[in-house]
């Protein structure tokens, strides 16, 4: 059999041509397609939102509390967890 990409003698049996590395007959079966949809940004969005919220809602609360002091700890803690999962969402694509 002759490799149909650069005329080399191949065996019969062969799956690639040993010069060219060309298939000698089509796959069958396709790599699944990767849908990107843009729904994880959204969601980190809407995480991010609502974190803010939330600091505003705590800014209200009485001044000087030190449950205070950890409920900024935690909205600044999702707010970087959000923000960090977001960009590495962007740059895997």
């Amino acid at each position: 059999m002759n490799c149909r990409s650069c005329g080399t003698e191949i065996a019969d049996k062969a799956l690639i041509c040993y010069r060219c590395g060309t298939a000698t007959t089509e796959a069958k079966f396709k790599p699944a397609v990767v849908r990107r949809s843009s729904s994880s940004l959204i969601v980190s969005a809407l995480a991010i939102i609502v974190l803010a919220i939330a600091a505003l809602y705590l800014s209200r609360t009485e001044a000087g509390s030190t449950s205070n002091l950890y409920s900024w700890v935690a909205v600044a803690a999702g707010l970087a967890i959000a923000g960090v999962r977001a960009y590495l969402r962007r740059r895997r694509r």
